[in-house]
């Protein structure tokens, strides 16, 4: 049956991945994004394929027609840019998903929340089963967005158990892949773009503490898995790769793929960085049976290639 889908944040880097894959199977498509961190580039491929409404979620939803379906990706995701107004990153979790689940309500269609292993906070339970509460600094320079992003999940839960919304959670751990913002600060992209620049590659504390990396295209495939499984997922369900690397592993691994073995610069840890982030994944491969395919060196190798092909890399 063609869908039709409401893709909020859909000019960002998750979005537009997820809206490509919408688009392939034949959905019909409206996009909703206030390009604060998205970019109509990413979606230029497809924009004679869907609808492209500008717009900020935390205002009235304008009038769109029905859905059989909702994606909320629309906030900021990486330090850098959640940081610059944390009060509208927290009015994005909290209002823009009361605003969301109302139209979601109104038109009794699912909808998907894209969450994040950062309600963990810098976890005292290592790998993160769901099951885990937390360890989140409440009043912390991040916990606009944090806290933001457990507050949307209390928002949905008591959606789903008042309403009876149809609600999936999918609690993402760091994605990396093409179309990833050169700018935003996140480890991957930092050091991809730093090695083919030749400029030192920035490690924070020791480079000691881990995280995993997902590929996206294996994470829209957890989406789409966790939307369409008929059966009762409300979750949160961990969406990652369970493999681990330290930051220094991660730094060698982008000078192999870049073939520019630049040194290291070491700073300080900011506040409230989590030291380790591995996902369980038990749920997903249960409920789901999603497993993510892409290991980090053909992941790395891809992007690597996308941020040689782009131009603002180029002409920096």
């Amino acid at each position: 049956m063609r869908k039709r889908i409401l893709v909020t944040g859909g000019a960002g880097f998750l979005g537009s991945h997820l809206i490509d894959r919408l688009v392939a199977r034949g959905d019909d498509v409206v996009c909703i994004d206030n390009l604060q961190t998205g970019s109509l580039q990413n979606i230029s491929h497809v924009r004679d394929q869907i609808a492209f409404v500008e717009h900020d979620i935390i205002q009235p939803l304008p009038e769109l027609g029905e859905f059989h379906e909702i994606f909320n990706l629309a906030c900021p995701a990486s330090p850098v840019h959640y940081q610059v107004d944390p009060i509208h990153t927290f009015k994005t979790s909290v209002f823009g998903v009361l605003n969301l689940l109302e139209l979601a309500k109104k038109q009794n269609c699912k909808i998907l929340q894209a969450s994040t292993s950062e309600v963990y906070g810098d976890p005292f339970v290592h790998p993160q089963p769901e099951s885990y509460w937390g360890n989140v600094n409440p009043i912390g320079v991040r916990s606009c967005y944090d806290e933001g992003k457990r507050g949307a999940e209390t928002l949905l839960f008591d959606y789903a158990r008042m309403y009876g919304v149809t609600i999936k959670v999918a609690r993402i751990f760091n994605t990396y892949g093409p179309r990833m913002d050169s700018k935003d600060g996140r480890v991957v992209s930092n050091f991809i773009v730093q090695s083919l620049r030749k400029k030192p590659l920035t490690v924070y504390g020791s480079g000691e503490q881990s995280r995993s990396f997902c590929y996206v295209e294996d994470l829209i495939e957890g989406f789409l898995l966790l939307m369409d499984t008929p059966k009762v997922v409300q979750g949160p369900v961990n969406l990652g790769n369970p493999y681990e690397f330290t930051m220094l592993e991660l730094a060698q691994k982008v000078n192999m793929h870049t073939g520019n073995h630049v040194p290291l610069k070491f700073e300080a840890l900011p506040q409230d960085d989590p030291k380790q982030r591995k996902p369980v994944i038990e749920e997903a491969q249960r409920l789901l049976n999603w497993i993510p395919s892409v290991l980090l060196d053909e992941g790395l190798q891809r992007t690597v290639d996308y941020f040689k092909n782009n131009l603002s890399i180029k002409s920096e």
